[in-house]
């Protein structure tokens, strides 16, 4: 088990100003970072993988899908046009060192069209994961489908829902996320979940309930803890949390006040929980 630090914290996009802060993350006591990879060509991947091999810090990064990418909408352009943001992160993954991309991989954040998923759109998801999961494998890299709220997506919004998505698609470079702030509206109990989604669940966020420092919230982090050790999960726990302090993401999240008393606090404190409840 490692345990990662998003730096969607502080960044929409790492570039070279953000080394010192590499150097800060490791000096924290964190095994990895977990890199924003909006557009895959959009920071300096080989500089900034150096710097993590010069530090000992592994990699993961997430993704999401930019305006008129969506593997399950009914236009072969936008389903196509999915196929390659994808595939191009995970080209950017290996020149990154990263050994994970996740995310909402299916549809744009946001997107809702006033009905719940169709059999057609579940099949959409499975051609297309296929593909790409056939690249991830060639490439060495795994992916992690996330489902989300509902009211971020209406297309995944339970671990049940993802792991049939990820039975269906077959491929062992294909897996599903488990988040504690999503699992915490939709689910009916936190340890249920996790059992849901079992052996499909090949990452894991760490994510409180006010999108905050974890351990400073409601969610019953033990309960998910002993069932991903129930389960066998032994991967990365990564802490993803959102301040107010970029305008771009705090509108994103919808994060408009002070949630902790820095960034250095919220890693630090969520480092320290998750350390004391798993018990490393």
């Amino acid at each position: 088990m490692k345990i990662g630090m998003n730096l969607l914290l502080w960044t929409g996009g790492a570039d070279n100003s953000h080394l010192k802060l590499l150097e800060d993350i490791k000096g924290w006591g964190f095994d990895g970072v977990e890199f924003p990879m909006f557009s895959p060509d959009g920071s300096p991947w080989e500089t900034l993988a150096a710097k993590c091999n010069d530090l000992g810090l592994e990699r993961t990064a997430v993704t999401v899908m930019p305006e008129g990418a969506n593997l399950i909408g009914e236009e072969a352009g936008e389903r196509a046009a999915a196929v390659t943001h994808l595939k191009a992160c995970i080209d950017s993954c290996v020149v990154l060192g990263a050994e994970t991309l996740l995310g909402p991989l299916y549809s744009p954040v946001g997107r809702l069209v006033g009905r719940g998923p169709v059999p057609e759109e579940f099949d959409r998801a499975v051609a297309g994961f296929k593909e790409v999961g056939a690249h991830a494998t060639e490439k060495g890299i795994k992916l992690s489908i996330e489902p989300l709220n509902r009211f971020e997506t209406y297309f995944l919004n339970t671990q049940e829902d993802a792991a049939k998505l990820v039975r269906a698609i077959g491929l062992d470079s294909v897996g599903e996320m488990y988040d504690t702030f999503h699992a915490n509206i939709e689910e009916k109990g936190l340890a249920e979940a996790v059992k849901a989604g079992g052996e499909c669940i090949n990452h894991v966020h760490i994510s409180a309930n006010d999108r905050s420092t974890p351990g400073d919230d409601h969610i019953d982090y033990d309960s998910s803890f002993k069932a991903l050790k129930e389960i066998g999960y032994d991967g990365w726990l990564v802490i993803e949390a959102f301040g107010s302090w970029i305008p771009d993401l705090a509108g994103a999240t919808c994060i408009w006040r002070e949630m902790s008393p820095s960034e250095e606090y919220l890693a630090t404190n969520g480092l320290k929980m998750i350390r004391e409840k798993w018990g490393v």
